[in-house]
């Protein structure tokens, strides 16, 4: 290792783990686009062709947007519309994703050596566990073992590819 790369200062590791943050988020969201793909196969159809009221858009929409939400509503007094769900759940997933990184950057940068696909699964899938231990009490999510075995795995893979991403992103910007 490098005397500049031994050096890094604590703000120098949160701006790199910014970053890192930022492309592994980019990695998570590029696999959940794939996941999504590869998986759907026209599943939204009513077999029975019977039209049924919309339900609520907020019933739908994903634990982050409904969190942007919450916030809106209750810390700044402002009643949020359904019809910026798209919005607050981009602007919650990569916020949430490029802030983690800034923690990646600051654990990372504070340690010697290690492989950085090695740290990023683990920190990954320690983000992965943050979810439920920050939305299980604010009832957005549902306690783990309430979820099929296949959908945990696929949400902890996304998880994890985050933190490769993360993990190769700072080691790269650390060097560079």
């Amino acid at each position: 290792m490098n005397a500049r790369a031994s050096t890094l200062t604590p703000l120098g590791a949160v701006a790199r783990g910014l970053v890192a943050g930022a492309v592994g988020t980019a990695a998570m969201t590029g696999w959940q686009t794939l996941s999504a793909r590869l998986m759907s196969s026209g599943e939204d159809e009513d077999p029975d062709g019977e039209k049924t009221a919309p339900p609520d858009p907020w019933e739908q929409a994903s634990a982050p947007a409904k969190l942007a939400k919450r916030i809106g509503e209750g810390v700044f007094q402002r009643e949020v519309s359904a019809d910026r769900i798209p919005v607050l759940t981009n602007g919650m997933h990569w916020g949430y994703g490029t802030a983690w990184g800034a923690v990646y950057g600051v654990l990372a940068g504070s340690a010697s050596g290690g492989a950085p696909v090695r740290r990023g699964t683990v920190f990954g899938t320690g983000v992965w566990a943050m979810s439920y231990v920050q939305l299980v009490p604010m009832g957005l999510y549902e306690p783990p073992w309430k979820y099929a075995a296949k959908d945990m795995a696929l949400e902890l893979s996304f998880h994890v590819v985050y933190g490769v991403g993360v993990g190769a992103a700072f080691a790269a910007v650390r060097r560079a």
